[in-house]
């Protein structure tokens, strides 16, 4: 037989654990209800493009028919060009790269002179924009200078009908994983452009589902 003070004890231990629970809950909804909204601006007038994986460069040397290429960044980050083997490309912009494939070829041709041209654009992971969530076509994008959350939205084909678009989070991986509230349902199904922001490299968009 399980004593009086034994069930008082289980009762309340199960009361505490659901007023935990709530606390937890009601922490949680506060915590979406006070991500501040995302700046409108954000890009900035400095950005350089970083080579990723999956790009694809064209190498040109002047005066050097034979040692130009066009040739792919493979996924170790590295390419392989005439004369030079294994030269890291990822995390270097376009110039920072031709200015590697300078030094390498001084090796074998004098004051070499060399262009980089990125053909193909994919980027670091760091760098591309990633929607996850309700979004017709959840994807990851290659981010481009002044891209908007709208540029972003006609790229992943919307939202589904499924998705709480005015509860969608950006999450700024540039401000430490700072996570900023974003109103997709007025920007798409109202078309309240002042719902428009600019993304940033790195940024992650969560589209949440509706509980309705």
């Amino acid at each position: 037989m399980v004593s009086i003070a034994g069930r008082q004890g289980f009762f309340g231990r199960a009361g505490r654990s659901v007023a935990l629970l709530c606390l937890v809950l009601m922490a949680g909804c506060a915590t979406r209800a006070s991500h501040p909204p995302a700046p409108r601006v954000a890009a900035t007038s400095d950005y350089q493009y970083i080579i990723g994986p999956g790009d694809a460069v064209n190498v040109i040397v002047w005066r050097n028919g034979d040692l130009s290429t066009s040739v792919p960044v493979r996924p170790d980050g590295r390419i392989t060009v005439p004369l030079v083997e294994d030269l890291v490309a990822m995390g270097k912009t376009p110039f920072a790269l031709a200015r590697d494939m300078e030094k390498a070829l001084s090796k074998y041709i004098r004051d070499p002179v060399v262009t980089v041209v990125v053909t193909n654009f994919i980027g670091p992971f760091s760098e591309q924009i990633r929607v996850v969530g309700e979004a017709a076509r959840p994807q990851a994008l290659p981010y481009k200078q002044n891209m908007t959350l709208l540029d972003v939205m006609i790229t992943v084909g919307g939202i589904t009908d499924f998705a709480d678009g005015n509860r969608a989070t950006l999450l700024r991986a540039s401000e430490g994983g700072k996570l900023y509230s974003v109103r997709l349902k007025d920007l798409l199904r109202r078309g309240d452009i002042g719902a428009n922001v600019d993304v940033k490299p790195g940024d992650v968009l969560i589209i949440p589902q509706s509980w309705f």
